[in-house]
């Protein structure tokens, strides 16, 4: 790992001060913080992070997802899991950060470039770590060419009633996908295809159709019995990854589209995109192509 070395220019301070700010006062994400830098083990598992956490599996996805993404973590493929390795300078430094974490008075007071407190007689090491590695890029439905009609649709219009079947199968005429897919209590997705065209080339889609039968604004709790439905989805062997339903969607199901999204793009090392079509939308949609509806 390269290191950097400058007098008198603290950048050590800055790493311990930033990852408190990040833990916060979130405990879930401090649970898991500590899990992954407990004792010697390098590389645990999600399972094993969640046993130690007392967390669901899909919870520690979700937290260890947001300190990878803030390279505070490796995430790394293990035992056919996903699993997260430590990075030496945040657990030589993890008491100190924990207990910054959370205190907003104790973080303003602990000495950084930004808030340095002077003291002549030392001489500071700056450490520069690699970037984690990702791309991940949010589309919005009038980004997908394979429904470009929907961009003539600029107006609001009335969202009107289509019974769920019907509608994925009027989805499956507009991209030209011809398989059949049959529901079924397990499955990780609603229609996957490769038919499905973004920047004028073919992208594998999974896609999950959150059916009429749900009322009210979506939320995480609403995402399957277990709330792993997003998890499913992103399970799939796919580069972009939808999720539609009749109505308003909760900043949360974004939030955690991004969070998997990362996690897929860093442990596979290439683009994942992603996409959320609300109750707007889904009327631009039938709208746009009435006659497959």
């Amino acid at each position: 790992m390269p290191l950097e070395v400058s007098d008198k220019i603290s950048n050590l301070n800055d790493q311990i001060a930033n990852v408190s700010r990040i833990l916060g006062r979130s405990r879930e994400r401090k649970k898991v913080f500590e899990a992954i830098y407990r004792g010697k083990k390098q590389v645990k598992t999600k399972k094993e992070i969640a046993k130690v956490a007392y967390l669901s599996e899909i919870r520690v996805l979700q937290e260890a997802g947001k300190l990878a993404a803030n390279n505070i973590v490796d995430m790394v493929k293990i035992e056919g899991q996903t699993g997260y390795r430590k990075i030496p300078f945040f657990s030589h430094h993890k008491i100190e950060i924990l207990r910054l974490a959370g205190n907003k008075e104790k973080i303003s007071a602990f000495p950084t470039k930004i808030n340095p407190r002077r003291d002549n007689k030392i001489t500071y090491i700056t450490i520069k770590y690699p970037t984690k590695s990702f791309d991940v890029v949010q589309l919005t439905i009038d980004d997908i060419d394979s429904f470009s009609k929907i961009r003539l649709v600029k107006s609001e219009v009335q969202l009107r009633p289509v019974d769920e079947e019907k509608f994925k199968e009027g989805i499956k005429k507009i991209i030209g996908e011809a398989g059949k897919f049959t529901d079924w209590g397990g499955e990780k997705n609603d229609l996957y295809t490769t038919r499905l065209r973004v920047k004028n080339r073919r992208v594998p889609t999974a896609v999950a159709f959150k059916g009429r039968g749900k009322k009210g604004i979506l939320k995480l709790n609403m995402m399957g019995k277990n709330g792993d439905q997003i998890l499913r989805l992103f399970q799939t062997d796919a580069d972009l990854f939808i999720l539609q339903y009749w109505g308003q969607i909760d900043q949360s199901i974004y939030e955690q589209m991004n969070s998997f999204a990362i996690q897929k793009s860093a442990l596979n090392g290439k683009r994942i995109y992603y996409s959320v079509i609300d109750g707007f939308d889904t009327a631009r949609i039938l709208e746009a192509y009435k006659q497959f509806f």
